[in-house]
C-alpha cells in the first residue's frame, strides 16, 4: 500500500474532531455546517478514489455521476425537508441543561447511535416491507463513495428519524447529536469509498471499506457487517464475516430482477408503493 492508503483514514478522523470543535465554538446552523462537512467529505474521497481505487472497474463513469447526482439531490432535498421536523423536536426535547459534560456524552452517544442505526439498517434487510426502501441501495453493481447516494429518499428519512430523535429523548445535548453527526457523515461516505486502505485490527472496532464491500455481496451468505461507523455490534451480534484478504464474489442484490434498474429513478421512487408480487405456488 502506498503511503496516502496509510494516512487516508487518520486524516478524515482529524478533521472530524478539528471541524466539530469548530463548529461548536463559532456557533455554525448545524445543518449547514453538516452539509458543508458532507460536500467536502465526498469530495475527498472521490479523489482518493482516483489517486489509491481498490478496483478501477468500479470507478463511475461520466454518466454515472450524473445518474448519483440526481438521487443526491433528492436524497438532500428529503433529507433536509426530514431534518426541520427532526431538528424541532429535537431542540423540544434535548435538554438544556445535560448531566454529563459535552466530553463524556460525545462517546456514549455514539455508542447508542451506533447501535440504533445497526438496527435500523438490519431491519431495512430483515422486514419485507423496510426492504422495498433500501434495497434501492444495494441495486448497483460496484461500490464507490458516488453511489453512495443512491437511496430510496424514504429510508434516509426513517433512519434520520429513528436515531436522531432517540438520541434526544435520552438527553443528550444538540451539540452532542451534531458531533456524532458529523462521524457518521465521514464514516458512512468512506466506507463506501473504492478506495484500497486495510484498518488491520482496527477493524473490529470501526465499520471500513473492506468491511461494507462485504455488506453489498450479490452472496448472502457472505453478507453481513449492518455496521456503517462501528463493527463492534456485528462482532455481538454474530453479522461479521470478514476475514483477512477476503473479498465478495460479487457485487449487487441477492434478486437481481426485484427492483428496477438504477437509471429508473421514478420507477425506483414508487417501487415501495406498488404491489408486492406473490411467490409462484409450489407444483403440487
Amino acid at each position: 500500500m502506498s503511503f496516502i492508503s496509510y494516512i487516508a483514514h487518520p486524516l478524515l478522523l482529524i478533521s472530524v474532531v478539528i471541524y466539530v470543535i469548530a463548529a461548536i465554538g463559532l456557533d455554525w446552523d448545524p445543518g449547514a455546517a453538516s452539509l458543508g462537512f458532507l460536500l467536502a467529505t465526498v469530495l475527498y474521497l472521490a479523489m482518493l478514489e482516483l489517486i489509491i481505487p481498490y478496483e478501477r472497474a468500479w470507478l463511475p463513469s461520466r454518466r454515472e455521476w450524473g445518474l448519483y447526482a440526481v438521487y443526491f439531490v433528492i436524497t438532500m432535498i428529503g433529507g433536509a425537508l426530514a431534518q426541520l421536523p427532526v431538528m424541532a423536536v429535537v431542540s423540544m426535547i434535548a435538554p438544556l441543561h445535560p448531566l454529563l459534560p459535552l466530553w463524556a456524552q460525545i462517546p456514549l452517544a455514539l455508542l447508542l447511535s451506533s447501535l440504533a442505526s445497526y438496527a435500523v439498517h438490519r431491519a431495512g434487510h430483515d422486514i419485507p416491507l423496510l426492504w422495498r426502501l433500501h434495497g434501492v441501495h444495494h441495486v448497483p453493481d460496484k461500490v464507490n463513495v458516488g453511489n453512495n447516494g443512491v437511496n430510496h429518499v424514504f429510508d434516509i428519512v426513517l433512519a434520520q428519524f429513528l436515531v436522531q430523535v432517540s438520541l434526544a429523548l435520552i438527553g443528550f445535548s444538540e451539540h452532542a447529536v451534531f458531533a456524532v453527526g458529523i462521524f457518521i457523515i465521514a464514516q458512512g461516505y468512506f466506507v463506501h469509498a473504492n478506495i484500497d486502505v486495510r484498518l488491520g485490527w482496527l477493524n473490529h472496532i470501526l465499520a471500513s471499506p473492506e468491511l461494507h464491500r462485504m455488506h453489498h455481496s450479490a452472496d448472502k451468505a457472505e453478507a453481513g457487517h449492518f455496521g456503517s461507523d462501528l463493527s463492534i455490534w456485528d462482532r455481538l451480534f454474530g453479522s461479521y464475516t470478514w476475514r483477512p484478504d477476503r473479498k465478495p464474489r460479487a457485487i449487487g442484490l441477492f434478486d437481481p430482477g426485484s427492483f428496477p434498474r438504477n437509471g429508473a429513478i421514478f420507477s425506483t421512487l414508487v417501487h415501495p408503493l406498488r404491489p408486492r408480487k406473490k411467490p409462484a405456488p409450489t407444483p403440487p
